[in-house]
Formats: structure tokens, C-alpha cells, sequence
């Protein structure tokens, strides 16, 4: 039986479909169906006659190749292991395969993983001698993607480093002979990494007009996905096998190209037009996803764009509430607030199903710390946890060998910081404090304390601040101080992002009045069990990046302002504004229900201690206002509370939802078998009491949950 593609498919899908001849370029909008289009084309290519084997699928993932290739065959009720579907990368090196020695390689080629590509350069830095003893020369694997991304946007090392690791230049020369040499060491070897199957294949193609004459023989029909995402040499590919005048379709969304820090080049699919004359132009704008409401929000964010392809998205759903905008005092009052409209949303979603986004990772930070306090289940995409990055825990086990001095873990950790000291020399070390009531003296630490001056200096600062007033922030910029030299030393070339880290943290201790109030906060981590069940319901935290191709049925967007989204270098970079407004338009486009934009009105600067006021988003600014509703929650909610810069959650004044600033007035504890109530738990039992400030909470279908006691309400 012959499939009802009328039945099937849209107008503007039916004609994708069905347009097999010349090149054609598919715009396919966020949410409108371009999986479909492109399975329900696979289909239709093979009804009309033409063999499986004569079409090339091209796609950035294996994964997503065979899911259509499966989906089609369930279409055809027949098998589609015929048709050449895979990656770029994959097709180039069945083909390098077949040709080998007309490249050089007699005896045939391998292809290096990334741990094959790190031992080759590990072996010619040996050789080299470049880098031995100095402990901040970037690692292999650094090295490796900054050759990487060199490749893909055919930039020199050089250019790159200078573009996004500045301080990486001291180096430059090593740097770029160790690129040459690994060049080398390749060919020796007949060895190829990824990047080389790609510019190989495009050298076949072109020095070997026979080879080239051979693939458009056998594939007379090229179809490419996510073409916004292909770099130069993909689309010079593209090109080459179908022939400019060729059956040739790519499908993608130029709003939607963001990976260009990895060498996407969105001119590509804005170019097409002009590298294929002629080619037939279709736009799926019709939305499968969002309500009207947040669609109207996104085409007014397109409409902002520059160079672009017009589109018009638009949904059935056409009732639902406009997107939301939210502007809280500071970026601190922003965690307070995302987390009291994620308690409101709760009641309706899932919690699996509301996801919070940023634009980068550690823009979640402050929000982190506050799920942490309320026992909220999370999944973060796009970066680790900020309290698992290697630095914060260096910093917090500086400081818990003064607060805990018991805690051998800390001690390990804080000491193996130094320069001399292995992990057996630590424990001996721990073992020598322990005698001396950690803080005194003993012959053994004066002896060990004469050969390393590093040593000397920390345990002054131990000594130091034993008498130090509890004062979070205080404490914390003395182990700053102490620290930060060790972090440059160790952690060179990601320093900035570590720095960032480190700002945040200071940010967050300066909201709190004691110092083991904190470390807790900031250690205590969600304790329900990882798996299936976890995962159905935990709150999801994640990059744009990492979001993109999925969806919500709420989302939450933060940092709308200028110098985090966009981010400081953006602005000054015409091209990477493009990209980031193109950012915010993926961002929107994840939401099928609720849309929440939130703009602080402060973000906290390290120079001077304080918060500085912050302009919104200049895309926000753009916006017409009657597309978005403003927030109409309690002041509480979106203003700090006596500068602490730490808000309550907009429970009624008086409630345990008060600033947490306030909590280190430590109130009574309220013994077990008392009740109480939590937003997103409900009702549940005390069943201990955990001082200062925190309790072992048993909520009826949620089980048992270690909480701040500033997210519970108490019942008399």
C-alpha cells in the first residue's frame, strides 16, 4: 500500500517531500517537524523508484542516521540498510578506506581516538623536551582542542590562541611545535585523527577528478541535516559530491546555528542560495511544540536578527499565557525567585519537565547552593556541579581543615595543594597535627616546615584564622589570597572560568553570617538515589548548548543582562551577537507551556565587594512589550532583604521562608515527630532534628529528605 503523503504531512512538509529534483534548501523553524520531513522523504525517494543505495543521508550523529533510516523502513515495511546514512566524518572514512593508495597510504591507515591522539603528542612532547617540569604548561588534551578548533575554522593555532586563550601565548612557540612535530609523528605512523578524514576526503574529491566522477555516480541524491551546523570544509563537501546542479537537499534552521566556537559557519546555509543557483527555498513554519504566546516572542526576537532567511512561526495551541518576565534585585534574589516559581510551577509540571537555562555554566551557581538547602532533586547539563569543580573543593577543604580539624579528607586534599607533598607524606603529616591538637607545634611539623616555605605559610594561615570572627566572606578572601597562586600554577589554561567560579563563591559565602552554616550549604548535596527514578524527577539545570533539540513544558531563562547574555566578549563582536541572539531564540523555542525570562537588576562584582547595577539584555530591550507579561509576585520575592543580597521565597513574613541571612540567629530546633510543610513536598514528618539549622524531613511519596529548615513551615 502506497503512503498517504497528503494525509501525512503539512503543505509546506508535502512539498519538501516531494521535491527530489535540483538542489532544495529546507528551513525547517524550531518545533516544526524536520525529522518527519526528512524520514517521510527517505520513503518517498525509494516509492518513486529510486535505489536505496544511490541516496547519501548525512547527519551529526550515527544515532540520528539510523533512527530515521528505521523510522522510513517502518514506513516502507521494508529495510533500509542500503542507504548510505552516517556522519561526515564516517562516510569520509569508508570512502578514504576504498582509496588509500592513492593518498600515499600503501599499507593502508588508522584512525586515532582522542586517547590515541593524546599518546602521540605525550610521545612527541618527550621527544621535543617542550614543557617537563613546568606543571602549568597546558595539558595534551588542551592542546589538542585548540589544534582542533584551528582545523575546523581554518584559523592558524596561533590566530585561535590569541582569539580565546590569551594566556596561553607565553607558550605559543613550544605550542606550535609541538603542533608540527604531532603533524609529523602522523605521518610517520599513517595515523589520522578526525579532522584529517574530512580535509583527506575533500583532497581525494579534488585532486582525482575519477574518484569524484564515481560518488556522484553512485550517490544521485544527497540529503544533509542540521546543515546550519556543517563548518567550511562539510559544505565544500556537500558541493563536491552532489555537483552544484545535483539532487541535493539540506535541512536546518539558520536561527538555530550556535556551535560556532567549535567552527559551525552559519554563512553556509545563508550562502546556499548562491553555491546552488536555482535552488527551490521551502520554510516549515508551522510549530508542533509552543503555545502562540511564546511563539509570538520568538518571531519578535527573529524579527531582531540581521542577515537571515524570513520565517513566521506559528501553532494550533493558540490560547496560553504570555511569557513571563522577572526582575529580581540581584542575581543572588534571581536564585531565590527561579526557585519560587519552580515551588508554584510544581504544582502543575512535573518536576523533570521544568528546566532552567543559562548561558553558561556557572551562572547557576547561586541557584545550585539554594536547591542544595531545599533537598530539590536537579540534573545539570552543560558543566559539572559547582561544588564538584576540582577548585571550589580545594578552597572548601582549606576551609574545613580550620572549621572540622578531624576531617582527614581535608586534610589530605588541602595539603596536597603543596608543592613536596604526596599522599603519604599527608597522612603523616595529618598524623603529626592530630598529636599536636592540630594547631601547636611539634618537632615534626618545625622539621618538615624548614624545607618548604609553602608549607610554612599555610599552616600560619591555619593558625591565623582559628581566631578569626565568623566571618564567611572574610575567611574565605584569606584562603583567597593564599590559594589563588596555587590555582594559577595548577589550573592555567582554564583560568578564567576558574576565576569565575572563584567570584561566585565569594558571592555566595557573602550572604551568610556563619562560616559552618555555609560550608554546609555548599557541601550538602541531594542524597536521592541515582537512576531511572531520580532522573523522572529532578529539576533540570542546563546550558543552551546542551538544550538545544530538546524540550519543556516549562523553562526558565536567566542573567538576561549585558556581559552575561551576551557575554562581555560578544559585545564587542558583531558576529558573536548574531550568535547569541540566535542563542536566546533556541532558548525560548525549548518552552511548549510557560516561558520565564529573568533579569537581575544587580550582579555581584569582586572588585568591590558590592552589587553593580546591570543594564537588561539589550535583546530583551528589543522586545515589544506586549509580548510578555511582568511578574506580579510579592516585593519579597524580587528584592533583597537588608543588602545581604538573599531574599525570602515569597512565603508569608514571619514563615521559615524568611531571608536565610536572618537564619544565623539560630532559632529553637523543633524536635522529631513534629510536622511541617515544604512548597514542592507537601506534608511530611519530622524525624530528626539536625542543628544548626537543618532537619531529616519523611514527606509522604517522596521519602526521606535532609532540608534547610528556612524551606519548611512549621505546624504548631
Amino acid at each position: 500500500m502506497m503512503i498517504d503523503y497528503k494525509k501525512s504531512l503539512n503543505p509546506a512538509q508535502l512539498e519538501a517531500v516531494t521535491a527530489t529534483q535540483g538542489p532544495v534548501l529546507v528551513i525547517a523553524g524550531a518545533g516544526s517537524g524536520k525529522t518527519r520531513t526528512i524520514v517521510y522523504r527517505l520513503a518517498y525517494l525509494v516509492e518513486q523508484g529510486v535505489p536505496p543505495e544511490n541516496i547519501l543521508l548525512l547527519t551529526f550523529t550515527r544515532k540520528a542516521a539510523n533512527q530515521m533510516l528505521t523510522r522510513s523502513g517502518e514506513l516502507l515495511n521494508r529495510e533500509m540498510g542500503k542507504v548510505s546514512g552516517g556522519t561526515f566524518h564516517g562516510f569520509s572514512y569508508l570512502l578514504l578506506k576504498k582509496f588509500s593508495s592513492a593518498l600515499g597510504f600503501a599499507q593502508g591507515f588508522s584512525v586515532m581516538d582522542a586517547a590515541d591522539a593524546e599518546e602521540v603528542l605525550r610521545t612527541v612532547r618527550s621527544e621535543l623536551k617542550i614543557g617537563q617540569k613546568d606543571k602549568s604548561f597546558p595539558r595534551n588534551r588542551t592542546i589538542l582542542s585548540y589544534m582542533s578548533k584551528a582545523r575546523n575554522k581554518e584559523f592558524s593555532l596561533q590566530q585561535i590562541l590569541e582569539q580565546e586563550a590569551l594566556h596561553l601565548t607565553e607558550y605559543l612557540e613550544d605550542i606550535l611545535r609541538l603542533e608540527q612535530g604531532y603533524f609529523l609523528e602522523k605521518q610517520k605512523l599513517s595515523l589520522l585523527d578526525f579532522d584529517d578524514l574530512l580535509f583527506l576526503m575533500e583532497r581525494l574529491l579534488v585532486e582525482y577528478p575519477e574518484v569524484l566522477e564515481y560518488v556522484r555516480s553512485v550517490y544521485g541524491y544527497v540529503m544533509v541535516d542540521e546543515y546550519q551546523d556543517t563548518n567550511l570544509v562539510q559544505a565544500r563537501l556537500s558541493r563536491l559530491i552532489a555537483s552544484e546542479l545535483g539532487n541535493i537537499m539540506v535541512v536546518g534552521d539558520d536561527a538555530q546555528s550556535i556551535y560556532g566556537f567549535r567552527g559551525a559557519e552559519v554563512g553556509n546555509i545563508l550562502e546556499f542560495p548562491s553555491t546552488f543557483p536555482g535552488a527551490r527555498i521551502i520554510r516549515l513554519e508551522q510549530n508542533y511544540r509552543s503555545t502562540q504566546p511564546v511563539l509570538d516572542l520568538t518571531n519578535c526576537i527573529l524579527s531582531n536578527m540581521g542577515q537571515k532567511f524570513e520565517k513566521d512561526l506559528f501553532s494550533t495551541r493558540r490560547e496560553g499565557l504570555k511569557p513571563e518576565l522577572v526582575k529580581p534585585a540581584s542575581d543572588m534574589s534571581q536564585a531565590a525567585a527561579v526557585l519560587s516559581k519552580v515551588a508554584e510551577l510544581s504544582l502543575k509540571y512535573p518536576l523533570h519537565e521544568i528546566a532552567v537555562l543559562f548561558r553558561a555554566a556557572y551562572h547557576a551557581y547561586p541557584l545550585e547552593v539554594e536547591l542544595n538547602k531545599a533537598s530539590i532533586s536537579y540534573q545539570k547539563f552543560g558543566g559539572m556541579k559547582f561544588s564538584e569543580a576540582a577548585h571550589i573543593k580545594d578552597v572548601l577543604s582549606l576551609m574545613r581543615m580550620v572549621l572540622e580539624p578531624a576531617d582527614f579528607l581535608a586534610w589530605k586534599r588541602g595539603l596536597s595543594l603543596l608543592k613536596g607533598i604526596g599522599p603519604k607524606t599527608a597522612q603523616r603529616l595529618y598524623q603529626a597535627f592530630t598529636l599536636s591538637g592540630f594547631f601547636g607545634e611539634t618537632d615534626e611539623l618545625d622539621k618538615f616546615g624548614s624545607k618548604n616555605t609553602q608549607f610554612v605559610r599555610l599552616l600560619e594561615l591555619l593558625r591565623e584564622q582559628k581566631k578569626f570572627p565568623d566571618n564567611p566572606r572574610a575567611f574565605l578572601l584569606s584562603i583567597l589570597d593564599f590559594y589563588r597562586p596555587i590555582l594559577e600554577d595548577k589550573y592555567l589554561e582554564d583560568l578564567p572560568r576558574r576565576l569565575s567560579g572563584l567570584e561566585q563563591l565569594e558571592q555566595i559565602a557573602a550572604g551568610y553570617e556563619l562560616v559552618d552554616v555555609f560550608l554546609a550549604d555548599m557541601i550538602l548535596e541531594n542524597s536521592d538515589p541515582v537512576g531511572a527514578q531520580a532522573r523522572e524527577d529532578s529539576l533540570v539545570l542546563s546550558t543552551i548548548h546542551s538544550a538545544k533539540g530538546l524540550e519543556w513544558s516549562a523553562v526558565l531563562i536567566i542573567d538576561l543582562v549585558e556581559d552575561r547574555f551576551p557575554s562581555r566578549r560578544a559585545m564587542l563582536e558583531p558576529e558573536e551577537m548574531d550568535e547569541e541572539q540566535r542563542l536566546l531564540y533556541v532558548a525560548c523555542t525549548r518552552a511548549r507551556d510557560y516561558l520565564g525570562l529573568f533579569v537581575p537588576g544587580s550582579i555581584y562584582h569582586r572588585g568591590s565587594g558590592f552589587n553593580q547595577s546591570v543594564r537588561p539584555s539589550p535583546f530583551i530591550r528589543e522586545l515589544d512589550p506586549g509580548l510578555y507579561r511582568r511578574h506580579q509576585g510579592s516585593r519579597q520575592m524580587l528584592s533583597d532583604n537588608s543588602g545581604s543580597g538573599l531574599i525570602s521565597l515569597g512565603f508569608p513574613s514571619g514563615t521559615a521562608g524568611e531571608d536565610f541571612a536572618r537564619s544565623s540567629k539560630i532559632a529553637p530546633m523543633v524536635p522529631a515527630g513534629g510536622l511541617c510543610k515544604h512548597k514542592i513536598f507537601g506534608r511530611g514528618k519530622i524525624v530528626q532534628a539536625m542543628p544548626p539549622n537543618k532537619y531529616k524531613v519523611n514527606f509522604q511519596g517522596f521519602g526521606i529528605k535532609i532540608i534547610s529548615g528556612d524551606y519548611l513551615v512549621f505546624e504548631d
